[in-house]
């Protein structure tokens, strides 16, 4: 299951979370964060409970976008422990993705 998120919770849904959480920064009118969302729907069942999934809508929350200066979307960034250990940018298949994910663990 992928999570919402915004601008208010970031912090605690995000960075003080206690497994790794890749967020996916994307908004409803780009074609290629609408490719994507299916493979990170996916892989948020395969590490269920071991890896967090989120989105959020970069139109609808300025501010962490801002933070996190995205400039294109899908941009996919990937935390542990508080802190962004990697990025990925792009509507990417799956066979990247999975690695990514795995080295969060």
């Amino acid at each position: 299951m992928v999570t919402e998120v915004n601008d208010q919770n970031f912090e605690s849904e995000v960075l003080k979370c206690d497994v790794p959480v890749v967020v996916d920064f994307w908004a409803p009118w780009c074609g290629p964060c609408r490719m994507i969302a299916p493979v990170t729907e996916k892989l948020s069942g395969e590490y269920a409970d071991r890896v967090k999934f989120c989105k959020l809508n970069v139109d609808e929350n300025p501010e962490m976008a801002r933070k996190y200066q995205v400039m294109s979307i899908p941009l996919l960034l990937f935390f542990k422990d508080g802190k962004q250990v990697d990025s990925v940018l792009g509507a990417v298949p799956e066979s990247m993705l999975q690695p990514r994910v795995k080295a969060l663990l």
